[in-house]
């Protein structure tokens, strides 16, 4: 393990330089590149005309079939029936004409045959001249045109004249009516004939002459004519309607163009043309899309890293981390997509895709896992699109992306991340239901054996993601010294050897650490620190003193304090040497790196304040500087606020009646007193998140402090009062 970690902080050395951060990008996508390349190469097949087709081919792509578009437009246009429009002005035209026709002869009968009157000597006195038939017939048609002359008989103009004005009125009202109903129906060339009968047959119950009744009829029939023509207009914008109104028709992507062993006819060889499975010409825009899509995804995450994890090395710690995660799913993804498509199944849903999510979730943080199985979900769109039309199949993208967030919420449930495997139980039964509500979305006809398959895989895919994430765990946090969460919690396990050696040997340490864990893993996050590392370091952070145990005031139980018989200097080393033994002691049982931290730097370079005025009663040159803990100081903000909860607690305890303003009192003191010993220099933590800490602290001594009630004597009671 060692040679693995030091091969990778050479790595980290030169991601230092921004030439081999990009190059670690480029190498990566070249990587991903290589593994999708066969994923998007077009597929070409061997088809001839009139033989039939070796293989079932479907559409890769959605294209329009144009020639039976045109055919489709071309029949629509012949069903739309030409568009006759009725004229309707024709009919008022035509009963104007009657009218004029039948008033005009009024006026010529008024003119020529007038009233008769008497003179005084009573003789006839005469206003007009009496005219001859012919001369009335004459008459009349100068009041008309010589086109409704032309058009009515000699016997019309005959009948009307020799009329009288009562006869010519009742003609004239039962014509117009007449013509007036049958013009207002839609006439054809077709129908006009019809019209005229109807027409006649209307007059037909007038109550006059014989003459005057076929003038009427004449004139009737000869104002009946056609009032409906084609519309040649309105025809075309019928037309033009139903021909926008019909949808492309379309060859789908996925659709079978041409079965195994079917005929392909002129018809099958023009859709594969137009599908492009014809197309002799190599292309290479798959390859560049391809191209283009690593790019800006590695641009994106290049991006993200360069600019938004400030830490250096932690930035190259995750930076490499992320890496490799990346390039065991992907090549993990391959490999099922190979399997897959050498047994023609549906194998791709047992791809642990989750696993990805689980270790970077663990090692780094939660935005780095969604980033991660967004992109593997992205990529495994391509890479698992054996069976699918088209270079994407989006089922398994979802399947990807929906299955690692699940593993991502489930992780961040409390107790969970020490629980992987009944994580990913829980997330096979989830993986079941998504990929059963995928099937029924799509209305797939499946046996109940194929449906059992598909719960299988996706069992599998839950479990299998569990087991590789708890089996390459320990790689990850050997190779890169990191202190998983699930190594934390390992090491709070009671049973662990050195935790029952603190237990046993020293049972008031013992019970000192837990009181400190309690206090530092509230103050840690409520600064947004991790509480979890603050705990566990608590737990070991005074685990020198099993060595000499009876040294330390909290495990002497009604005995005498050995330090009352030594120098100053020799329980100075005593106590001071708690520290280096703790660190000794959890390096030789390979304990991370943070804890020995926590357990040689928790009490820093502080004073020990006791012995060194009882010294310095004794010597007055004694040196400050001979009484102080070697340190070195505090690094972590976790080391910080865990010194100040062994100060306060210890402090706390041996208070006779604390309170909650005697609490606040001395936590800001000790704290106050740290600042001015210059034990947070070296750290970052802030006086901000000093102020909280010392909250935190206060709110957690007085509930743990609280103050009783105080219960008067059993004799003045004259009851026994138990507390």
């Amino acid at each position: 393990m060692n040679r693995i970690q030091k091969f990778f902080t050479k790595i980290k050395g030169l991601l230092v330089h921004r030439f081999f951060q990009v190059l670690l990008f480029i190498i990566l996508g070249l990587f991903a590149y290589g593994l999708m390349f066969s994923n998007v190469k077009p597929e070409k097949v061997e088809v001839e005309l009139f033989k039939p087709s070796e293989q079932t081919i479907r559409s890769t792509k959605t294209v329009e079939d144009t020639y039976k578009t045109e055919q489709e437009k071309e029949e629509i246009s012949k069903q739309v029936a030409d568009v006759y429009s009725l004229k309707k002005e024709y009919a008022k035209n035509k009963v104007d004409l009657i009218s004029s026709i039948f008033d005009s002869a009024i006026e010529v009968n008024k003119e020529t045959d007038p009233d008769k009157e008497h003179d005084e000597d009573g003789k006839e006195n005469k206003k007009g001249t009496i005219k001859t038939d012919a001369q009335k017939v004459s008459i009349l048609k100068e009041k008309l045109t010589d086109e409704v002359n032309k058009n009515i008989e000699e016997s019309v103009f005959l009948a009307l004249v020799q009329a009288d004005e009562d006869e010519l009125k009742i003609a004239k009202d039962s014509t117009i009516t007449a013509v007036n109903n049958v013009m207002s129906s839609r006439i054809a060339a077709s129908d006009v004939e019809n019209a005229k009968k109807k027409v006649v047959e209307e007059l037909g119950y007038m109550s006059i002459n014989s003459d005057m009744k076929k003038a009427s009829n004449s004139l009737a029939r000869t104002a009946i004519i056609q009032n409906v023509f084609f519309d040649k207009d309105k025809t075309e914008e019928q037309r033009r309607k139903a021909v926008e109104s019909v949808e492309p028709i379309r060859i789908l992507q996925g659709q079978i163009i041409v079965e195994e062993n079917q005929l392909v006819d002129r018809d099958v060889y023009r859709q594969l043309e137009l599908a492009g499975f014809l197309n002799t010409e190599s292309t290479i825009y798959p390859y560049i899309g391809l191209l283009l899509f690593i790019f800006l995804t590695f641009a994106a995450f290049y991006y993200f890293f360069y600019f938004s994890i400030s830490k250096k090395d932690n930035k190259y710690n995750q930076l490499l981390i992320f890496s490799l995660v990346f390039i065991l799913s992907m090549a993990t993804m391959k490999t099922v997509s190979i399997l897959a498509d050498l047994k023609n199944s549906n194998l791709e849903y047992i791809f642990p895709g989750a696993m990805a999510a689980m270790l970077i979730k663990i090692l780094l943080n939660d935005k780095l896992a969604v980033a991660m199985i967004i992109l593997l979900g992205s990529y495994g769109t391509i890479i698992f699109n054996g069976d699918t039309p088209g270079n994407l199949d989006f089922s398994m993208g979802l399947y990807i992306i929906f299955g690692g967030l699940t593993a991502i919420i489930i992780l961040s449930r409390p107790n969970f991340k020490s629980k992987v495997l009944v994580a990913g139980l829980l997330l096979s039964l989830i993986n079941m239901a998504f990929v059963f509500s995928l099937i029924f979305i799509m209305d797939g006809h499946y046996t109940r054996m194929e449906y059992l398959y598909y719960a299988v895989a996706a069992i599998g895919s839950g479990v299998g993601s569990a087991v590789l994430t708890m089996g390459l765990l320990p790689f990850f946090e050997a190779g890169f010294g990191i202190l998983s969460s699930i190594k934390l919690i390992e090491l709070s396990n009671p049973n662990h050897p050195l935790l029952r050696k603190i237990l046993i040997e020293a049972p008031g340490t013992y019970h000192h650490s837990v009181m400190v864990a309690n206090l530092a893993e509230s103050a840690c996050e409520a600064i947004g620190s991790n509480g979890l590392l603050a705990r566990v370091g608590s737990y070991y952070h005074d685990i020198g003193k099993t060595k000499r145990p009876h040294f330390f005031i909290e495990n002497q139980m009604n005995v005498e304090n050995p330090h009352d018989r030594l120098q100053p200097e020799t329980s100075r080393d005593i106590i001071i040497a708690h520290a280096v033994d703790g660190g000794e002691m959890l390096r030789s049982h390979k304990f991370p790196k943070e804890i020995v931290d926590i357990a040689e730097q928790h009490h820093g370079t502080t004073l020990l304040k006791f012995f060194y005025h009882k010294a310095k009663k004794q010597d007055d040159a004694t040196l400050e500087s001979a009484y102080r803990y070697p340190g070195p100081r505090a690094k972590m903000k976790e080391v910080a606020v865990i010194g100040i909860a062994d100060s306060v607690e210890a402090a706390v305890r041996s208070m006779q009646h604390p309170t909650p303003e005697k609490i606040e009192e001395l936590v800001s003191f000790i704290i106050q007193d740290r600042i001015q010993d210059g034990q947070f220099d070296e750290c970052d933590i802030t006086m901000r998140e000093l102020s909280i800490v010392k909250h935190s602290l206060c709110e957690s001594l007085n509930g743990i402090f609280h103050s009783r009630i105080e219960y008067p004597e059993a004799d003045k009671l004259g009851q026994k009062v138990k507390e």
